[in-house]
Order: structure tokens, then sequence, then C-alpha cells
């Protein structure tokens, strides 16, 4: 199968030690056409790996090829501008002495192209009314969309997007990131979108990489992370959903909340977990109660309890009329036939 982009047993620092890696043996690919989520925390690495693909820094080992060729290695690394890789940087970078056309048409070499190309990317994203404006001129989902037209101007099949909504507003947001795809498509190319919003990344990427301190926990399509997570990491930060330890006492697994069934021949390991949707539990007010409630968040249909217990927290759905405030010493149930799912071993019941 071609491959837009491979990445090969790439490690990275920036030190000379060597003692604390930034990205430690990343390895995957991204397809023709192919929009592929970078998805995890602040500090995690994506930033760096998507620097390291565009040839801002040299990997300390491993390998990156682009269409089969080879741009960085330890001792290669092609220059940015060669790649032919568009970045789209989170402060949009637009050079502010230069209007919307001008900005557009920069990285084009052909400059005969330049009009053709232009006019077409900016009726393309809808931004042709604004080519005499200058970058203070316009909103941030315009210069988006400007920086997004000056990335794909020259032609190019990769393009590197680093968070770039997180300043927008929830409506432009929401707007911008449905319409990417088809933008892409239109102009035959891939991207690497990098984003800690989970919810942004599983809408509308063909792909999830999620990391975690420098390395892969999973590299899957959003259906197969949300049915199959690799780990607990996935469960919690990608899906949002309750982790717990599963401890074996008096020949019955149970967890902080009551027990677990299972079929009698079920082995499980000692640091396997449960993880469970936040309406499989019930919250009830109780003054000699474990748990007590650190926060309420409305989300118009239910209230989004989180309580904890000895360090362990846990989310609830609870109805409108539900009557607890944060502080308040509260109960966990589980509520009877709703499903989770154990891990690693992959095992699925029902409490």
């Amino acid at each position: 199968m071609n491959t837009e982009l491979e990445i090969h047993n790439l490690w990275h620092d920036f030190k000379s030690n060597n003692n604390n890696w930034v990205l430690k043996d990343i390895n995957f690919s991204l397809r023709p056409g192919e929009l592929v989520g970078l998805l995890g925390p602040s500090g995690c690495g994506k930033t760096t790996l998507l620097r390291l693909i565009a040839g801002f820094e040299k990997p300390k080992r491993g390998i990156i090829k682009k269409n089969g060729q080879i741009i960085s290695d330890n001792n290669y690394l092609l220059s940015p501008e060669r790649r032919q890789i568009g970045m789209v940087f989170q402060d949009y970078a637009l050079f502010p002495h230069l209007n919307v056309w001008d900005n557009v048409c920069f990285g084009i070499s052909k400059k005969e192209h330049s009009i053709t190309r232009a006019k077409w990317l900016l009726n393309l994203l809808d931004i042709y009314e604004l080519k005499n404006r200058y970058p203070h001129e316009l909103s941030g989902g315009q210069s988006q969309r400007v920086a997004l037209a000056r990335a794909l101007a020259p032609g190019t099949s990769l393009v590197l997007l680093d968070e770039p909504f997180c300043s927008l507003d929830v409506e432009v947001r929401s707007r911008l990131r449905s319409e990417l795809s088809s933008v892409l498509k239109s102009c035959s190319a891939s991207a690497l979108l990098v984003t800690h919003d989970p919810h942004e990344a599983l809408a509308i990427c063909d792909r999830v990489a999620v990391l975690r301190r420098g390395e892969i926990q999973q590299y899957s399509t959003p259906f197969e992370m949300v049915t199959s997570p690799s780990n607990d990491f996935v469960g919690q930060f990608v899906l949002q959903k309750n982790i717990l330890p599963i401890r074996y006492i008096n020949n019955s697994y149970s967890t902080c909340i009551g027990k677990l069934r299972f079929p009698k021949d079920i082995s499980i390991s000692s640091k396997s977990v449960i993880m469970f949707d936040k309406n499989a539990i019930r919250i009830h007010a109780g003054l000699n109660e474990s748990f007590t409630v650190i926060s309420k968040e409305y989300r118009i249909n239910y209230f989004v309890y989180t309580v904890i217990s000895d360090g362990l927290k846990l989310r609830s759905e609870m109805s409108l009329d539900t009557d607890l405030s944060i502080g308040d010493k509260c109960k966990v149930e589980t509520i009877h036939e709703k499903s989770f799912l154990v891990l690693p071993d992959n095992i699925k019941s029902s409490f």
C-alpha cells in the first residue's frame, strides 16, 4: 500500500545525554488522502513530532520518509523548503505586511500558476472577497482559512496542522473542522492534525495516534479506539471513561464500589482495571460514606458529578433533580446490567 509519510523507530530529545526522551520509538504511517489525528495531553511530544516531520529538528534516532524517500534520519536532514510539506501553526503565522492574496501566493514557485491556484483556493475556502485585507483586519476564523490556503497553495500533498482550531470560538471551530476533510480531499492532500481534544480527533480523523509521555499508546480508527481501547490511559483520556483497579478478595473480584460478576473460569491479572461509562453508576447522599463530591457540571439535560475517595475519582451522570453539592459525602452504586470492560484482558461483562 502506498504511503504519504512513514516514521520508523523515531527517538528524540533536546539534550546530549539521552536520558530524557521527548519521543520514544515512534512508528506510524499516513496514507495518501488520509487525515490522521495526533492526540495527547500537553507536553506529550505532539508538536516536537510535527517539527521533526517538517524538518525543523533532526531526530536522534530513526527514519522519516515521504513518498518512500528518506527526508530525515540521524545523519541526514532535508531542508524544510524542499520537503513539499505545508504547515499551519497555532498562531497562523501570517505575514503582517502582506495582504491575503500575497500571503497565499507567497509559496507558489511558478508565479504563472499563482493566480489560478490562489483564486481557486480562496474560493474553495470562501475567503476570496477578503483578498485585499491584511492579517490584522481578519477574524480568527478568517485567519485560519488564509493559513490553510497558504499551506496548500504550492500544491503540497501533506499538511501539518498544529492545534489549528484552539483559539477559535465554539461555532467557528465546529464549522471549520467539519469542512477540513472536504478541503483536503479537493486538494488531493493528506494531513496530520495535532490536538489535545479527543472529541475533535474522533469526530473528523480517519485514524488517531494517541501519545503519552512521548510514546504511542494506540494508533487506530476512531471506531476501533472506542470499541477496543488498548489500555486505561486511552479509555480515560480519549474516551472519558471511569477507571477503577480490581481487587481479588475472598475468591471473588471486586472494586471499591462493589463486587464484579464473572464466569467462574475467568482469570484476571493483578494489574487489571475496569472501565465503564458515567451513566453506569449513581450517587446518593450519605454522611458516613467514603466518597466526596468535588465538582458539579451542568450539561443541559443532566449534571455530571465528580467524586473522590482515597485518590480515586469517578464521574457520574445524574438527573437534574439530584440535590448534591460540592463537599457533600456520598455513596457510589453500580447500575444493574450496565456494561464494563476489563483492561488489558479485554473482557466484557456487566454489573
